[in-house]
Parts: C-alpha cells; sequence; structure tokens
C-alpha cells in the first residue's frame, strides 16, 4: 500500500525495487554509443527546399556499429525534373545519369528498410531529414520513430576556431583525416560524415559522454566537473517526489521536484542543464538526497514546505511564505483598514495574503476610492473630540474623529466594506469605473489607467482570497484522480492542507484505502485567516489539482463554496484588459501582475 502522511520525518529514496524501477525505460537507463547502429545518410537535391519543389537526385548512406561498418546503401533517384545547370555541375550528376534511374517511390521505401532500427546521422539533418519526411508524407508512408543526430550541431558545440575555420563538412573532414574527400555525392559525403561522427565521439568520450543521450543533449557549457558527478544520481528512485542537492558541510543548496527523481537528477550533470546558476550549485554539490512521494502533489507540497525550511540560496521562488501582507478591517468602534503582516485570531477580517507591500497598497487605494473609512493609525474613543484631517476637508472621509458623523451611519458604510471583500466586489467595481469614464472623457488618461490598474488588483486579490477562504474553512475533503498509469491517487486535505496522499494498489479496496489513509492522516486544526495553516502557495496548488479534470470528490466535511456574485466573475473582463494593453505596450515596458490562479474549465 502506498501512503504518505506528511509528517516532517520525510522517508528517504531508495530502498526496494519499486514499479518505477521495473519499469524503466531505455532513455532513462542511458544507451551506451558503442552499442547502436548508426545509419549516416546524405542526400544529393534539385534544390534547397522539398516544399518548394526541389527533387531528391541522389541517396547514400552507410551503416555502423562500434566503428565497424555493416552495410552501404546507394542509389541515384529520377527527379522527372530537370536539374538545374548549376546543381549538375557541383554534384556531377547530370539529366542523362538519373534518366534511368528508380523514382523516389521506389527509393525511399528502400533506404527506409536499410535504416530501419538505427539511429540517424546527417551532417545538416534538418535538411536530409527534411526532404526524406517530406517525401514519406507525400507517399502517404507513414514516418519511422527515428532518433536523429546531426554531426554539424555535434561539432558547433565541440569543435572551435583554433580547430577550424568553420563546421562544414569539408572542414571537419580534413580535422579529423576521413579517408574520403566530400565531393557533393551522396556516398562519398556519407563516408565522410562517419569519420567526422567517429572523430566527434572520441572527443566527447574524453569528456565524460558515453550514452546516446549525453551526446544528444551534450553542451560545452556543461563542464567535465559537471558530468564526473553523474554518480551522485545513482541512489535514487525512478519515482515522483522530492531531491535536494547538498554541499559537504550538509547545507541545503537547491530543491526540486520531479515525476522521476533519478532521471531528472541525471540532466544537472548533462547538457540538459544549463542554466548558470545551476551549474555552479552543482559544483558545490557533494550530495543528493530523494524523499520519494506517493503523488506528483505531494512532492510539489513537500517541494515547498522543504524550501521554506531551508531557505536555499540556489531557489529563487518559494523562499520566504512568511513574508507576506494582508489587508485588515478591523475590530473596533471606529474600525479601519489596515496594512499587516501576520494574520490574527481578533475576528477580524482578511484580504489576502499579498506577495508585495505594492500590490496590498494598490487594493488599499482601491477601497479607500470607494469607501471613506479613515485612513489615521491607532483606536478612537467611542465620542472622539479631535480634530478633522485634510482627507475630511477633502469628503474622502467620514471624519469620526470630530464627532461629526454618527456611528449607526459609519457602522453601515464598514459594513458594506466588509461585504465587498468577503462577497460582493460590485461596489468597488462600479465606482471606479465611472471614476475611470469621468477622467477619459477629460482626456486623464493616464489617470484612468492608475485607477484601471488599482481595480484590476483588487479584482484579482478578492478572487483569490474568496478561494483561499472557501478551501480553509473546510475541516477535511477527500478527492482522487486517476494517473496516467491507471492507478488512483489519493489526497487528504484539512482546512487548505495537504494532510495525507496515498496511491491506491491494483486490486486493492479502495473503500479500505481510504479509510486508512484518513486514519494516518496529519492533525490539522483551523486556523483565523485565508490560509494561516498552510502557505498561500500550498493552498493554491491543491486548488489547482482539486479543480483539474478527472478529480473526484470522496467526501467533504463542511461546505466547499466561493460566493456567485464574488469577484471571481469580474476576472475574465480584467484579464482581457491586460492582454489587450500588453499588444500595444514595447515588451521591455510591459509589467505583469502577479498571476492568479483560475478554475479548470
Amino acid at each position: 500500500m502506498s501512503t504518505t502522511s506528511l509528517d516532517p520525518q520525510a522517508r528517504a529514496g531508495g530502498g526496494s525495487l519499486t514499479r518505477w524501477e521495473a519499469q524503466r525505460s531505455f532513455d532513462e537507463l542511458g544507451r551506451p554509443l558503442r552499442d547502436l547502429t548508426f545509419c549516416v545518410v546524405d542526400l544529393e537535391t534539385t534544390g534547397g527546399s522539398a516544399a518548394g519543389g526541389s527533387m531528391i537526385t541522389e541517396i547514400g548512406a552507410v551503416k555502423v556499429r562500434s566503428g565497424e561498418v555493416l552495410g552501404e546503401f546507394q542509389t541515384l533517384v529520377n527527379p522527372h525534373a530537370e536539374i538545374p545547370p548549376f546543381i549538375a555541375v557541383l554534384t556531377g550528376i547530370t539529366n542523362s545519369m538519373v534518366h534511368d534511374a528508380p523514382p523516389i517511390e521506389s527509393a525511399l521505401p528502400a533506404f527506409l528498410e536499410f535504416a530501419a532500427g538505427c539511429v540517424l546521422v546527417a551532417h545538416n539533418a534538418p535538411f536530409d531529414v527534411g526532404f526524406l519526411k517530406h517525401f514519406a508524407a507525400q507517399q502517404g508512408r507513414p514516418w519511422p520513430k527515428f532518433e536523429v543526430l546531426d554531426t554539424a550541431k555535434l561539432a558547433r558545440r565541440v569543435i572551435t576556431r583554433d580547430d577550424a575555420p568553420n563546421c562544414k563538412l569539408s572542414s571537419l573532414a580534413q580535422l579529423f583525416n576521413s579517408t574520403t574527400t566530400p565531393n557533393h555525392r551522396a556516398l562519398a559525403d556519407a563516408r565522410a560524415t562517419v569519420d567526422v561522427l567517429h572523430g566527434l565521439m572520441e572527443r566527447l568520450g574524453g569528456l565524460g559522454v558515453h550514452t546516446l543521450e549525453e551526446l544528444q543533449t551534450f553542451s560545452s557549457r556543461v563542464t567535465t566537473a559537471q558530468r564526473r558527478k553523474r554518480h551522485l544520481a545513482e541512489s535514487l528512485p525512478h519515482a515522483p517526489g522530492v531531491y535536494l542537492f547538498r554541499d559537504a558541510r550538509g547545507t541545503v543548496l537547491y530543491i526540486g521536484t520531479s515525476r522521476d527523481l533519478r532521471t531528472r537528477v541525471r540532466t544537472y550533470f548533462t547538457a540538459s542543464e544549463t542554466r548558470s546558476r545551476m551549474g555552479e550549485m552543482v559544483g558545490l554539490a557533494e550530495s543528493v538526497t530523494g524523499i520519494e512521494c506517493a503523488t506528483p502533489l505531494e512532492a510539489e507540497v513537500r517541494e515547498l514546505r522543504l524550501i521554506a525550511e531551508h531557505k536555499p540560496r540556489y531557489n529563487r521562488r518559494s523562499r520566504f511564505p512568511e513574508k507576506m501582507h494582508f489587508l485588515k478591517l478591523t475590530r473596533e468602534t471606529w474600525p479601519r483598514l489596515s496594512l499587516v503582516r501576520q494574520v490574527l485570531d481578533d475576528g477580524a477580517d482578511y484580504l489576502g495574503p499579498f506577495s508585495s507591500k505594492k500590490t496590498a497598497e494598490k487594493c488599499l487605494a482601491a477601497l479607500h476610492d470607494t469607501f471613506p473609512v479613515r485612513q489615521c493609525g491607532g483606536r478612537l474613543p467611542r465620542q472622539p473630540s479631535g480634530s478633522p484631517c485634510v482627507l475630511a476637508e477633502m469628503g474622502r472621509c467620514l471624519s469620526p474623529c470630530d464627532g461629526s458623523v454618527e456611528p449607526t451611519v459609519y457602522a453601515a458604510v464598514v459594513q458594506r466594506l466588509r461585504s465587498t471583500l468577503l462577497r460582493r466586489p460590485d461596489e468597488v467595481v462600479e465606482a471606479i469605473n465611472e471614476r475611470m469614464s469621468a477622467l477619459a472623457a477629460l482626456e486623464r488618461f493616464e489617470e484612468a489607467s492608475i485607477h484601471r490598474d488599482r481595480l484590476a488588483t483588487f479584482v484579482r486579490s478578492a478572487a483569490r482570497t474568496q478561494r483561499l477562504s472557501a478551501l480553509t474553512s473546510c475541516p477535511e475533503i477527500v478527492a482522487a484522480r486517476r494517473d496516467d498509469g491507471g492507478r488512483w491517487a489519493v489526497h487528504v486535505i484539512r482546512f487548505g492542507r495537504l494532510a495525507a496522499a496515498g496511491t491506491i494498489p491494483p486490486g486493492g479496496d479502495a473503500h479500505a484505502f481510504v479509510r486508512e489513509l484518513r486514519a494516518s492522516a496529519e492533525t490539522v486544526s483551523a486556523g483565523p485567516g485565508p490560509v494561516p495553516v498552510a502557505s498561500a502557495e500550498e493552498t493554491e496548488r491543491i486548488l489547482r489539482w482539486l479543480e483539474s479534470p478527472g478529480v473526484r470528490l470522496v467526501d467533504v466535511e463542511g461546505e466547499w463554496t466561493c460566493p456567485v456574485a464574488g469577484a471571481a466573475r469580474h476576472l475574465d473582463l480584467y484579464d482581457a484588459a491586460t492582454r489587450s494593453r500588453l499588444t500595444v505596450v514595447p515588451f521591455d515596458e510591459q509589467r505583469l501582475p502577479s498571476p492568479a490562479h483560475r478554475p479548470a474549465r
């Protein structure tokens, strides 16, 4: 039985053989170059574009394995068209030579039979393979799933200007002392390409490149020292989970997640991972720890929690979930809106969390533009006797500080504000839209855009808060979804926090499995605000999974609902406005708002 209760003591990767180990593919294992058969091909054509009407005039190919030539293929091809004089001079292939040659309808099937089961190799492969695929499609012939190596592309990663002036086939053939001189005839050029391929392999072998996967993804940006650390991935399982890179002192450098731990970690030691920061990190790494997880969602959640705990310097995101901001509608005689960093169990209403103070201030401005509640700090007595502030004189505050407003009138405004935060944002939307229209009529477009951005930020933030609050108010939700392997992944969510995850084994009793998973799940107590028992990012990850296609609710304790008239119904309008703005704003001036997750449709 595969279950996890997400307690702090995570199990490390390794142990007994799992189904992931048993079913690992050749791609995950890596295929030694010495064991593979390569078919090196070259074409001569009447022009540079098959789609533009150019035809193949000759096909030449050499089949090699472990440095030994297994066979050769060569045929002229009747293009059923005149060969341009320039091409005839370049290749030496004339119209009379191809007059009795087989057409491409006969030559292509013969070549595909010769190359079957091989790795296809060509110098400037997109050209040669593009022609072959074009005529296969023209004939209605399915294209075999060849893996393709491009010696020109590979040479550009290996050969320097000190080695050769360029990466043309003639230059590389000379560099590697090819026994055949390229002469724009298909078989001769294919033979020269074989020598170039072997020369490149010999150079790369000294850099630790010994498999097809490593050859396909080789980059000079990955150092030999990085490649030598590939053994750090060998103890990891082929299973979903979290991996932690550590330095010699055991300090966590970087945390990531993957559906296949071993395969993903191996890419850090090959060309698949070429980010400069990651290269620096791998240079410092001395060990990699894997934490196997029952489901990909559990891996994502564990990753977030571990990043927040260790704060690895090479992780850019999610390191400081505690650095959040909230808007708080205080509970006092004369309530006000306050920007705070923490949710307290004080009966107040909160909007958030916001990842930046600037975003929170935009929302605060939108609310103050609509509701004339006081903006001064501190508590006011039930019967204040101060003097009015500038905002009161401007008509932007009801001025409770000087006793000029009745408590019942002020309370009614606060109640409307509370309803806007929790249920229905229409009053803010209507008020700011009217203000924008008035400013636009006066051609004060820059001021109107400021209000537009405030309103869009408020709508997104309110929608996010309402969605998070809906989930965090539920004592327990049990949901399941069938994974790609046909097994059911089950998750237990309590007050917006992932409490347990597991995968029902084939032939297992689903009801008994769910009962045991719930019984072993983490105990979670309700918190006072939208996301107090989990980070906002964790709860949003869970929401994305819950709203993804194929999820089935097994049991819901409480009510998982969002207000029908809530802020989410306004999102389409402001998302469309943002997309429209991006079409006219120069790319280097674009400033995107923080993304808000949208439910799957």
